[in-house]
């Protein structure tokens, strides 16, 4: 396609993950020496005490007031490790927000940090299909949903993802959404997948995290299914016809998939 036929979405998108793609690059060849640590922070990759990281936030981090206050609680949970990063998160809501998205599906709710942020930007009749099995962790989250005033544009289902899928895809919404957002249970990732591509419209991007899974893909052990799921995912996802991809070193990898 000639450059000056690109959509202006499309161009200003491009340019994100260059900049998202950048970063990653600085920081190895700054610091090369840092390997991977806890998963689901993009600490884990640039350094935990490294000042260019402080930097990326300090430059670049925009947190919603609530977003804060829910990041903030969350971390003070024995699991804290599993919430997405912020930058990760605020990369999710532009990318949502610049294609102008209105139906979006989020595997692995958490706390709700990220299914907030995207409701965060979503139009008032917009919705986010929020797949988890634990309300335990929402119920630190729903609260705040309300506090936000976005409440109304989650449907949350307490019940296996892999369920709520089938029965989107029963229901004829097959197409119907703009955006999706993978990040459970790491042995069904395919499967997500699978399903996601095609409740997802052409058009679409689905976001799929922990694909470095914390450097384990490196050398995948034969009884570590859940690395050696992600492992194949991401060879399978390197030569899928259906798709566009970009593979980026942020929180613990986070892996676009735009559905051509």
């Amino acid at each position: 396609m000639p450059l000056f036929s690109v959509p202006k979405e499309v161009a200003v998108g491009t340019a994100m993950l260059g900049v998202a793609f950048a970063t990653g690059m600085l920081a190895g060849k700054r610091y090369p020496s840092l390997g991977f640590g806890t998963p689901k922070s993009s600490k884990s990759i640039i350094g935990k005490s490294s000042p260019l990281w402080q930097y990326i936030l300090d430059h670049s981090l925009r947190e919603h007031p609530i977003l804060k206050k829910l990041r903030l609680l969350t971390a003070d949970h024995p699991w804290s490790k599993m919430m997405v990063s912020c930058d990760q998160a605020q990369l999710m809501a532009n990318l949502v927000k610049l294609i102008k998205a209105k139906k979006v599906i989020e595997i692995g709710v958490f706390t709700g940090y990220n299914t907030l942020n995207m409701a965060l930007v979503l139009p008032d009749n917009g919705r986010v299909i929020a797949c988890d099995i634990n309300e335990d962790y929402v119920k630190i989250g729903k609260p705040l949903w309300k506090e936000a005033g976005v409440e109304h544009k989650i449907d949350l289902r307490i019940k296996p993802a892999i369920q709520t899928l089938d029965e989107l895809l029963a229901s004829g919404e097959a197409e119907t959404f703009d955006f999706a957002f993978i990040d459970a249970d790491k042995e069904n990732y395919n499967e997500y997948y699978e399903k996601c591509l095609r409740l997802i419209k052409k058009g679409g991007i689905i976001a799929i995290d922990n694909v470095l899974w914390s450097g384990r893909v490196l050398k995948p052990r034969k009884d570590d299914l859940a690395t050696q799921s992600i492992h194949h995912l991401n060879e399978k996802l390197l030569r899928d016809a259906r798709v566009n991809i970009s593979m980026l070193p942020m929180g613990d990898g986070v892996t676009l998939a735009f559905k051509l």
